[in-house]
């Protein structure tokens, strides 16, 4: 996090939030296209994350584009964000149910889902906790 005098916007390894939301965004897509092609599905459940990576991408495109909505766009991120993380967690049930990696293309996806979901939505929260301790401070 970088919060120096000249630049105290939010940074994760010197990206913002918003350019690390279309990166997730455009991983997601590739990899629902890879792992769909990779395992031969002709399921639209193997698309998965490619279709809740069009929303991130989307709406972090447009937090770039129009910084006047930024914080209205990056919490629909978020939220799609969070929407992937609970989408993961049905790998829970596999290993519950002992049949995890059974269908290893799915439950691989399932798995990506849960810890990138998890890990996004948490610098997501960091990024607002900063943005709004940065406000505090100007005011």
């Amino acid at each position: 996090m970088d919060t120096n005098q000249n630049n105290i916007e939010f940074k994760i390894l010197g990206i913002t939030m918003e350019r690390l939301s279309i990166f997730y965004g455009l991983f997601l897509i590739f990899w629902g296209i890879v792992v769909s092609f990779l395992s031969g599905s002709n399921s639209l459940t193997s698309y998965i994350p490619s279709l809740l990576g069009i929303p991130v991408l989307i709406f972090a495109y447009l937090s770039t584009k129009f910084t006047s909505k930024k914080k209205m766009f990056m919490h629909f991120v978020v939220l799609f964000g969070l929407l992937i993380a609970i989408g993961g967690f049905d790998f829970l049930r596999s290993l519950i149910t002992g049949n995890a990696f059974e269908n290893y293309w799915a439950d691989i996806s399932k798995l990506m889902m849960l810890i990138s979901g998890l890990l996004f939505v948490h610098q997501c929260v960091r990024s607002f906790i900063h943005a709004r301790k940065v406000r505090d401070l100007n005011t």
